[in-house]
C-alpha cells in the first residue's frame, strides 16, 4: 500500500493509493497516518479493506492540493551519517565501527513538494537524498536485526538536507546543521514493506537544476536497515511514526570539487526507486520567522508510480 497526506499544514488527511491508482481519502476509517494505524498489522488489515472498499470512499486529486509528510510531524527523526562507503569516502573520513547517529528537529519535516528554506547566514546548505523507514510498532531492546522488519510501518524518500557550516564548523554536534525548518522533506509516499521488496537494492538519485548530482544503491550502506534499528533499539524506545533516514550515498556538494551548495532559485529533486520523487524549490527564510516553507498544491502531478 501506497500512504500519503493531502491537505493544508496541520490539516492533511489520511489517503491511500487504491485500486486503479486513485488516490482515496481515509479520514472516515482513521484519524491520521500515526499511531496504531501504522502497525505492521493494522496496515495489512487496511489494505485488504482498501481492496474491497475503495469505491465508497471520496477520491482525491494530489495535483489538485497540498502533500503533506505522509506521517504526522511530532515523531523523532533520527539522521545515521557516513553510512555509504561513497560519502565516507568523498568526505576523506573512515567508516564508521559503529552507526553515527544523529538528531533532527520535528520542525523540519515536511512535505515533498513544499519549499526549502535557506537559513540567514547559511553558505553551506547541502542536499542528501536517502531511504527512510518509518517505525510502525513500538520498538526496544531487540533481539537481533531479523527481529526489526516486524517493526516497520513502510519506506519513503527523504532530504537529509544539512548546513555544513553548522555542522562542522559550529563545534560539533551535527543537530545544529540539520534542523533548521524544511530541512526534513519526506514523500510523497509512505510504501509498505511488501511493495519495496528487498530494502538493499533500491536507486537513489537527487538532481538539483535538472543536473544528476547523486545515483547511488542502498547496496553501498555500510550498516542495513535491519542493523541501524536493532542498535537504536538498544539505547533508545523507537515509536510509530518515528522516522529514520538511514544515510546518503556520494554526491554531496561537500565532496566536490567546486561545492556548489545551494541557492535560492535552486531545485532539489530527490528520488529513491519505487517510492515517488520529491521536488523543492530553494528560497531564502524570512529572518523573522514569518515565512512559510508551504506554497501549495505541485506544480506537477503526483505520480502514483515511480
Amino acid at each position: 500500500m501506497r500512504l500519503l497526506r493531502i491537505g493544508p499544514p496541520g490539516r492533511e488527511r489520511p489517503c491511500a493509493v487504491g485500486p486503479g491508482g486513485v488516490v482515496r481519502d481515509l479520514s472516515s476509517w482513521l484519524p491520521d497516518w500515526t499511531g496504531p494505524a501504522l502497525d505492521p498489522e493494522a496496515l495489512r488489515e487496511t489494505a485488504a479493506r482498501l481492496a474491497r472498499e475503495a469505491a465508497r470512499l471520496p477520491a482525491v486529486d494530489p495535483a489538485a492540493e497540498r502533500v503533506g509528510p505522509p506521517v504526522r510531524p511530532g515523531g523523532h527523526l533520527l539522521s545515521i551519517g557516513l553510512n555509504y562507503r561513497a560519502h565516507a569516502a568523498e568526505a576523506g573520513l573512515a567508516l564508521p565501527d559503529e552507526p553515527i547517529v544523529a538528531s533532527k528537529a520535528p520542525s523540519t519535516l515536511v512535505g515533498p513538494y513544499d519549499d526549502l528554506l535557506l537559513p540567514p547566514g547559511g553558505e553551506k546548505t547541502d542536499w542528501e537524498v536517502e531511504l527512510a523507514v518509518v517505525i510502525g510498532r513500538r520498538a526496544q531492546y531487540l533481539p537481533d536485526p531479523a527481529a526489526a522488519t516486524g517493526h516497520i510501518a513502510g519506506y519513503a524518500t527523504g532530504n537529509d538536507v544539512s548546513e555544513r557550516s553548522w555542522l562542522l564548523e559550529r563545534g560539533g554536534q551535527w543537530v545544529k546543521g540539520k534542523s533548521f525548518e524544511s530541512f526534513g522533506p519526506l514523500g510523497p509516499y509512505l510504501v509498505t514493506p511488501d511493495e519495496v521488496g528487498d530494502p538493499g537494492r533500491l536507486r537513489l538519485t537527487c538532481r538539483v537544476n535538472g543536473r544528476t548530482m547523486q545515483d547511488g544503491s542502498t547496496a553501498d550502506m555500510v550498516f542495513e536497515v535491519s542493523h541501524l534499528l536493532w542498535y537504536l533499539s538498544r539505547f533508545m524506545v523507537l515509536h510509530p511514526g518515528d522516522v529514520v533516514l538511514t544515510g546518503t550515498p556520494g554526491g554531496v556538494a561537500l565532496g566536490r570539487p567546486d561545492q556548489p551548495y545551494l541557492r535560492a532559485g535552486d531545485v532539489v529533486e530527490a528520488e529513491v526507486s519505487g517510492l515517488g520523487a520529491q521536488r523543492q524549490r530553494c528560497r531564502a527564510a524570512v529572518p523573522d520567522g514569518t515565512g512559510s516553507a508551504f506554497p501549495g498544491p505541485p506544480a506537477e502531478p503526483v505520480r502514483t508510480r515511480s
